[in-house]
């Protein structure tokens, strides 16, 4: 298997991972977004230290310029910042839509990148995947957007941008190794409990369940599923990655019909049709690349 589709396909499965995080936060019961997200990623830095007792010499990754910490750190702990204070903001639809354009902007923005030229499909795909993201967002009911919530939606755009720009730029330092992710989820997880206690006030899982769910979170939509997406967008389709990753609210929707926390509607099958078109659209190259080989 050639070594970028096999890299696009590691990174592919951080946005399975990340179809999880709606059900998990849900089953987490009501523990702050804060304390939450410091709670799980130190679960997630620790699954990253964990491995180095088996990989000795890992711990090297750490020894990086302040350049590439202050991606990491801007990039994780950044976007939950921008992206929990635009849900305080302003109301959770239009906020989180305004959120997920990063998957479109990362498909542009990755023209700039060497190597990489931005087609027309690539941006066809990234549209397909937006329309079918608003359809199962806005439930079909449409948004407003109102202007006494000017600085929540600016905090959603930050947070689209600030996920876009980590995205993009790791590329620059595609020679640092995935392990350097341990630290950066570590120093989120820190800044997160700072944030928690200016912000908010403590409160626990209540049962097993509700602290299993929180395990669940840190070991893979918000742990394991950085390491992935590190190593993807270092070495895989970055614009293949972008446009599939309109599939997450489609997939976490359809988790929760699963778990009984929703149910089916013809707009779910609609956006199911758009993303996926998106996806494939986006793919051609690496599709056709693939054929080639074969």
């Amino acid at each position: 298997m050639p070594k970028r589709l096999f890299a696009t396909l590691i990174g592919f499965t951080a946005i399975l991972m990340w179809a999880l995080l709606a059900l998990f936060t849900a089953a987490s019961g009501t523990v702050p977004p804060f304390q939450l997200t410091a709670m799980t990623f130190l679960i997630g830095g620790s699954l990253g230290l964990v491995s180095w007792l088996f990989r000795p010499g890992a711990a090297k990754a750490l020894r990086q310029p302040w350049q590439v910490w202050a991606l990491g750190v801007i990039g994780l702990f950044g976007y939950h910042f921008f992206y929990y204070t635009a849900l305080r903001l302003a109301p959770p639809v239009e906020a989180g839509l305004i959120a997920y354009l990063w998957p479109l902007l990362i498909v542009v923005m990755s023209a700039l990148l060497p190597g990489e030229k931005l087609r027309w499909y690539h941006g066809a795909g990234a549209l397909l995947g937006l329309v079918g993201t608003f359809v199962i967002v806005s439930k079909g009911q449409g948004i407003s957007i109102d202007t006494r919530y000017a600085n929540g939606y600016f905090a959603a755009i930050v947070c689209a941008f600030t996920w876009t720009g980590y995205s993009i730029l790791s590329r620059k330092f595609s020679s640092v190794p995935t392990d350097i992710v341990v630290g950066f989820c570590l120093v989120t997880a820190v800044l997160s409990g700072v944030a928690h206690m200016v912000f908010e006030t403590t409160v626990w899982p209540a049962n097993w369940q509700e602290w299993a769910a929180v395990l669940g979170l840190g070991l893979m939509p918000v742990g394991a599923a950085f390491y992935v997406w590190d190593f993807g967008v270092k070495h895989g389709d970055i614009q293949v990655l972008g446009a599939a990753s309109y599939a997450a609210p489609l997939l976490s929707t359809a988790v929760l019909i699963v778990a009984g926390f929703a149910s089916f509607s013809w707009m779910i099958a609609m956006a199911a049709v758009l993303i996926t078109a998106g996806a494939a659209l986006a793919s051609k190259d690496l599709i056709m690349r693939s054929k080639s080989k074969t």
